[in-house]
């Protein structure tokens, strides 16, 4: 694919999600509260916070999702 075509289809993927919002899809469950999202159209990751709100996906949320993941599961294998 030609670099310019790539370039202006990420640009105008992102315009578009910040003039009519993104398009989320879950794409991992992380406990019965929490999940992981990614936009259908620009690809940027968010997750719930605390208050139930999309925020974005650092790296630091991934390794606390997963730790989290981690003790979710244990806690649903002694019950």
């Amino acid at each position: 694919m030609n670099p310019l075509t790539s370039r202006h289809n990420v640009l105008f993927e992102k315009a578009f999600c910040r003039f009519f919002g993104h398009k989320f899809k879950t794409v991992r469950k992380v406990t019965d509260h929490f999940k992981e999202f990614e936009c259908k159209v620009c690809h940027c990751h968010a997750t719930n916070d605390v208050k139930g709100n999309k925020i974005h996906l650092s790296d630091e949320l991934k390794d606390i999702n997963k730790t989290l993941n981690q003790l979710y599961q244990k806690r649903q294998v002694a019950l």
